[in-house]
């Protein structure tokens, strides 16, 4: 499914007034909530939505390059941005945020949520263990595959 795609389900599923509707594919998970009159939809996306670029295009957009990552972190695994957005690290400003260093997450558990285009994605750890890092700003742009946390496995 491609960007064009994605915006009209998401247009569909606002149109239709349901409150809740989930696609899934062999290679992605999509879930959009609406929410009553407010208009505000969200969008969840699964682990397996982050799918790597063919290599033909990789040639032609590389990837943007995370900073270097010390060798104190060399056994954790990244979360990483599955598109480009805001990042935000609490569900609204007068939630506690979902995560902070030395907080335990499971597989699946949302971490933060991307706004893009006016839509809310929650971003959902692929791995269980510990935050040992949050790598980046709260209220700040990040870009497709950035590393948002560092992850100690469990």
């Amino acid at each position: 499914m491609d960007f064009k795609e994605l915006q009209n389900f998401i247009k569909f599923v606002t149109k239709s007034g349901a409150s809740e509707v989930s696609l899934e594919t062999d290679n992605f998970k999509v879930t959009v909530k609406t929410s009553g009159g407010e208009g505000v939809s969200y969008v969840t996306a699964s682990p397996t939505m982050m799918v790597e670029a063919p290599a033909a295009s990789t040639a032609k957009a590389p990837a943007p390059s995370a900073p270097a990552i010390e060798d104190e972190f060399a056994n954790c695994v990244a979360i990483k941005s599955p598109m480009i957005g805001t990042f935000y690290r609490k569900p609204s400003p007068d939630k506690p945020t979902f995560k902070n260093v030395g907080d335990t997450v499971t597989a699946g558990e949302t971490v933060c949520i991307i706004e893009a285009m006016k839509l809310f994605n929650e971003i959902e750890s692929e791995v269980t263990g510990k935050i040992v890092k949050v790598v980046a700003d709260d209220m700040t742009p990040v870009e497709y595959g950035q590393t948002l946390f560092l992850v100690e496995p469990a």
